[in-house]
């Protein structure tokens, strides 16, 4: 089971760390990634991370930083400079075993998370 967690409501500008928990369920074999939806719109894809390769999103470069702490099992993302635009319920999600250019494809990961609401502000 996963969890994202530490979601909430910040100014534009602000940081913000998610943190993606793992309960019965191992995280550091796997790729995780980290989507995130508004509604009326597609699952989109933010960030990535597996055998020490991160992927990001090119609205999100820069700006936010997916790490892992494999002996918490558990995978977080750090967003700086967060943006209106950023808003958005965000998941983590394990990944199926997959090529890296597929990273952005929900279909591709087996397990998901229960999103937490990031709300930024301007």
């Amino acid at each position: 089971q996963l969890q994202a967690s530490w979601g909430g409501l910040v100014q534009a500008g602000d940081p913000l760390r998610l943190s993606c928990a793992a309960s019965g369920l191992a995280l550091d074999d796997y790729g995780i990634g980290w989507f995130r939806q508004v509604p009326g719109k597609e699952r989109e894809g933010v960030s990535f991370i597996n055998v020490g390769r991160k992927f990001y999103a090119d609205a999100v470069k820069g700006r936010f930083t997916i790490s892992r702490d494999n002996a918490k099992n558990t995978v977080y993302l750090q967003m700086n400079s967060l943006k209106p635009e950023d808003t958005a319920v965000y998941y983590c999600a394990r990944a199926a075993r997959l090529p890296f250019s597929l990273w952005r494809a929900p279909p591709n990961y087996a397990y998901w998370g229960q999103g937490t609401q990031v709300t930024v502000s301007s």
